[in-house]
């Protein structure tokens, strides 16, 4: 059975930070790249981050640039998204995602986590 497992989400002041990490199993890990996805109340969901857990290979959207890092332990199947100096508008249920290339289509998705920032 294919599953992707959120944790780490929470709630945290503007300029704070959070690890959010993302367990994989079921699939060939190496096979897949894994995908950190958001999405706002009243909003559409948004890539934000993408890692290729073969060549390390990553993505990010503007948004976040310079304030998220993407990471993979591939010995724990786990992809992590340490967040920094958040801002009260990286507020969103946060998901991962496993597909074959990063501005792809995915093919399994995480229940979600949710990730609040206070001003």
């Amino acid at each position: 059975e294919v599953q992707l497992v959120e944790s780490g989400g929470g709630l945290v002041q503007a300029g704070g930070s959070l690890r959010l990490s993302c367990a994989a199993s079921g699939f060939t890990f190496d096979d897949y790249v894994i995908g950190w996805f958001r999405q706002a109340p009243g909003k559409e969901r948004e890539g934000v981050s993408c890692i290729s857990s073969s060549d390390g290979s990553t993505y990010y959207a503007d948004s976040v640039k310079g304030r998220f890092t993407i990471s993979s332990d591939n010995a724990k199947n786990t992809v992590y998204l340490q967040m920094n100096s958040l801002k009260p508008e990286d507020t969103a249920v946060y998901y991962c995602a496993a597909g074959l290339i990063c501005l792809g289509e995915y093919d399994y998705w995480g229940q979600g986590t949710q990730v609040t920032v206070s001003s």
